[in-house]
């Protein structure tokens, strides 16, 4: 049985999501993605940074083991893979759907996500997060707080992979420069455009 304290408590993890998106308007922090593959075993461990400024702007830059980037002006999408010295070009609404990047950056949080408390763990407050749309590859995310702090993301998608993601430093009290959400596309690399 929950105590009344413990109800408050999730319930307030509901509330620091829906600070975070309200009051939140930009942000960077280091991270380490962990994804597990369905039958639980651990599958790849990546970091790298974040950063993103509402509405819909935002750079994923993995560092290793594998760099990978990932921007958004807030139109297009573009995914740079310089080992196979490709990139791809997505419109933001075909490519952002109900992904960590829209909970984290998106500004239609109650429009595209169903939000729940979720239980205490890890020294956190969990809310879960499921996309309205049933048509993406995600089942189900929890954003983790400390406080009003976000600390981690859980993903689930729709193949039982779940990826974790913990963030550490994040600054949310500096504005980021414009060109961090613009992408050159190095001379030489192979375009698609979706």
């Amino acid at each position: 049985m929950l105590s009344l304290g413990s109800v408050a408590a999730h319930a307030d993890a509901v509330e620091s999501l829906r600070a975070f998106a309200k009051d939140v308007k930009f942000g960077k922090a280091e991270f380490t993605q962990t994804v597990t593959s369905p039958d639980g075993v651990r599958k790849k461990v990546s970091t790298g940074r974040f950063e993103f400024a509402r509405p819909n702007h935002f750079r994923f830059t993995y560092l290793k083991p594998y760099a990978q980037t990932i921007v958004s002006d807030g139109q297009k999408v573009w995914f740079h893979d310089p080992d196979l010295n490709q990139v791809t070009v997505r419109k933001l609404g075909d490519a952002i759907g109900a992904t960590p990047a829209a909970l984290l950056a998106g500004q239609q949080l109650e429009k595209d996500f169903e939000l729940k408390a979720q239980p205490d763990s890890g020294g956190m407050e969990w809310v879960q997060a499921t996309p309205r749309s049933k048509d993406g590859s995600i089942q189900w995310m929890k954003a983790g707080f400390k406080g009003r702090a976000l600390a981690a993301v859980e993903v689930a998608d729709s193949f039982g992979q779940h990826s974790m993601l913990h963030f550490s430093g994040l600054v949310t009290d500096q504005a980021l420069p414009a060109e961090t959400f613009r992408f050159t596309i190095p001379a030489g690399t192979d375009i698609s455009e979706q």
